[in-house]
């Protein structure tokens, strides 16, 4: 007896609706290859379709991101097409009339950005279309650029809606697209912010009733694309060309085949940081990014051409930008290797969490008692920088996971999340901005090696001042998205009753009202010895993600090997705990 693997009817008709529609030549015929596939029996290929026709992408983390292809479930002209539709309705419908500068109103204001992956160029300019035939005033980034100067255009030009074409991290495959507001819809801290509720529900609305794709209006010009010293106007605002005089600090970076390579060089540069080895293998833009597994400082061996160079040309820093760069990873020598400035063998990545409280006590020193100044960072964060930011009488925040809210807090000084991201300068982009991250960090790496002192020293002074804050994460990548709220709710239903030999004493749905936090899926657990651990599945990639702090206390310098020992040591018997319970 044979099954029939061939899909419904109802499967094939939806595809070949839509590959009728699809303007792009190369999807439309990817399309009717899986359903000529699929019509035969091909059972993956039947498979395929359904899967891309299971429903339709939805606004995630400030917008849309999937894998390059055909069909609803994946980004392609069709899918961009109706999101820039939809997001144009949802502009008109939501601002009030903006005003020039003569105090007339105008229309509504738009910059686009993309950066170089596949189908980025042509998505952007798609939506620079849409957004034309709809009214909206539309300034398009002249080539390629960062993530954060698109987002300081989005201020700069006092736009009402800014869309930025990236996947940031992810794989090769995948595409995105992220939308900020301004304009009189949100509040004036918030403007040039990445979208949250409502503004993701109402613009998911307004795309389901976007009519037939070919329906969409779209102008042929009367756009205005931006001028080439757009990428220069933005360094002005970040780092003022006549900022500091030269240092000698010798740098390492790597774009990691992204866009980010010689904005970060000149922001450097300009900041007297001329020293500046470019990784060669990974300099130009290349959306295959062929010398990395996955193109995200965070993963294992993304960092490893880096450390090479760093040791062929004794450099003492190493920064990593994203493909975006709207994130920044910081490396360092490890004492006894070589030394500072020497041909250090051994190197160390330092965690968000430390390159978090790096940047919070330097600005710490900045705006220590400063009325109305606000340090913040995400829920996942570590806890240092509000112990820092008290001891300068400093008020702090802690918000949900993701720059969409750190960046919205008022009277925002500095701000951070773990995964990288850093807001050193919120009055001129109000997002992660790996580019100024980049240069603050060099900037104080150059500042203690001055004084004989490194990065690692400051956080053993940190340490001494306020215990020992260490930080892991277990991520659970997985396959079937499915997994994860089956996990997530095995250890909310049987949550264990103590953590690194400490009994649990708060167990906290994130979901559930109470937390002082717009519910979010997560789940938080603390023990009686201070040690948290968070749940929560990713918002960008298919994983449940798993943030583990413990605190020992540190009673002087010479008491820092043995706390480092034991917060280990903790840390992974946690690490274990959690695995067992999620039933790995």
């Amino acid at each position: 007896m044979t099954t029939d693997s061939r899909p419904e009817p109802q499967l094939l008709d939806a595809a070949r609706a839509w590959g009728a529609a699809d303007p792009d030549p190369a999807t439309r015929a990817e399309l009717e290859a899986l359903v000529e596939a699929a019509v035969t029996g091909d059972s993956a290929a039947g498979a395929e379709l359904a899967d891309r026709f299971s429903g339709t992408l939805q606004f995630g983390t400030a917008g849309l991101r999937a894998a390059l292809g055909a069909g609803p479930m994946r980004m392609n002209r069709v899918v961009v097409l109706r999101a820039a539709a939809g997001l144009a309705a949802h502009v008109l419908a939501v601002q009030t009339p903006a005003e020039d500068t003569a105090g007339s109103a105008r229309r509504p204001r738009a910059v686009v950005g993309y950066d170089a992956r596949h189908g980025s160029a042509v998505f952007a300019r798609d939506t620079a279309a849409v957004f034309t035939a709809a009214g909206i005033e539309t300034l398009l980034m002249p080539a390629p650029l960062p993530t954060p100067v698109l987002a300081w255009a989005v201020r700069a030009h006092e736009a009402e809606v800014g869309v930025m074409v990236t996947a940031s991290h992810n794989p090769p495959a995948d595409n995105g697209y992220k939308v900020y507001l301004g304009g009189r819809a949100v509040e004036p801290e918030a403007r040039g912010c990445q979208i949250v509720a409502p503004h993701d529900r109402m613009i998911a609305e307004r795309i389901a009733a976007v009519g037939p794709v070919e329906d969409i209006p779209r102008a042929q010009d009367g756009w205005t694309v931006l001028p080439a010293d757009v990428e220069q106007d933005y360094l002005d605002a970040v780092v003022p060309a006549a900022a500091g005089a030269e240092r000698s600090l010798r740098i390492v970076l790597t774009p990691l085949h992204g866009v980010g390579g010689r904005t970060t060089t000149e922001a450097l540069r300009r900041a007297g940081l001329a020293d500046v080895h470019v990784v060669p293998e990974q300099a130009e833009p290349d959306p295959d990014f062929p010398t990395v597994a996955f193109p995200n400082p965070e993963e294992p061996g993304a960092l490893d051409l880096a450390l090479a160079t760093a040791r062929a040309v004794g450099a003492d820093l190493v920064l990593a930008n994203d493909p975006d760069a709207d994130r920044v990873a910081v490396a360092v020598p490890v004492p006894g290797a070589g030394g500072v400035g020497g041909t250090a063998q051994d190197w160390r990545m330092l965690r968000g969490d430390e390159v978090g409280a790096l940047l919070g006590h330097a600005a710490a020193a900045r705006f220590a008692g400063r009325a109305g100044a606000v340090f913040a960072n995400s829920i996942v964060s570590s806890r240092l920088l509000g112990r820092i930011a008290a001891a300068a009488g400093i008020a702090h925040q802690e918000t949900l996971t993701g720059f969409k809210w750190i960046a919205r807090v008022p009277g925002l000084a500095f701000g951070y999340e773990e995964a990288l991201g850093y807001c050193v300068a919120p009055e001129v982009v109000r997002d992660k901005d790996g580019i100024s991250a980049a240069v603050a960090v060099a900037g104080l790496a150059d500042e203690l090696r001055a004084q004989g002192r490194t990065l690692l020293d400051v956080l053993d002074d940190l340490a001494v001042a306020h215990g020992l804050y260490a930080t892991d994460q277990l991520s659970i990548r997985v396959a079937d998205l499915g997994r994860i709220p089956v996990m997530a709710a095995a250890l909310r239903d049987a949550p264990p009753a103590a953590m690194g030999g400490s009994e649990v004493v708060e167990v906290a749905d994130l979901a559930a009202p109470g937390t002082g936090l717009p519910p979010t899926e997560g789940l938080r657990l603390v023990t009686a010895d201070g040690t948290r651990v968070i749940v929560r599945p990713s918002g960008t990639e298919p994983k449940l993600k798993c943030y583990l702090e413990v605190v020992a206390p540190v009673a002087g310098r010479a008491a820092l090997p043995a706390a480092r020992a034991e917060a280990q040591e903790r840390l992974g018997r946690i690490r274990a705990e959690l695995e067992a319970a999620l039933g790995l």
